[in-house]
């Protein structure tokens, strides 16, 4: 079974091509070009939380949560995403990398994590929906890519059972 643990330095090149795939022959993510390792580096640098799924050396894939939005307001929610190597797939790896993501999360006194999926996508609506993410929007039409339209839906989970009262200031 694989390992789940926090993303470091020498992750970094297995994370990049754990995504690239998913850059260049999908509408999973709407990039155009696959991020190098250095800047796979610094978005791993800049994640509140990464993880990575191992096997030994192999990372077989990752799970990060960024800032849902840069203003004051936002900072109790973040935005989550997790990717897989395609031999990592149908293993419970996205769940293994979810379920630690989320209970750090939580851990940490955010609030809600959020994710964008591009529609249609069964695999990553029913990951989200079996860790507890609820749909609470959809964007129609919001992304181009591969020669098509794309809508893209929002997922929402709670990290929290009732809202904390923020420090005054907040």
């Amino acid at each position: 079974m694989a390992e789940v643990r926090p993303a470091g330095p020498a992750d970094v090149r297995g994370i990049a091509a754990v995504y690239a795939p998913w850059v260049r022959d999908t509408v999973v993510s709407f990039e155009d070009v696959p991020p190098s390792a250095d800047e796979m580096a610094a978005r791993v640098g800049a994640a509140l939380r990464c993880l990575v799924a191992v096997d030994g050396r192999e990372v077989l894939g990752y799970a990060c949560a960024t800032p849902h939005r840069a203003r004051a307001a936002y900072r109790w929610s973040v935005d989550v995403a997790v990717y897989l190597a395609p031999q990592a797939r149908r293993r419970g790896l996205g769940r293994a990398l979810y379920e630690r993501l989320l209970t750090d999360l939580r851990d940490d006194g955010l609030v809600t994590a959020y994710a964008g999926i591009t529609l249609p996508n069964a695999a990553s609506v029913g990951l989200h929906e079996a860790m507890g993410f609820t749909q609470v929007a959809r964007f129609p039409h919001v992304g181009f890519k591969h020669g098509a339209w794309h809508d893209v839906g929002w997922w929402a989970r709670p990290l929290v059972d009732r809202l904390p009262v923020p420090p005054s200031g907040g």
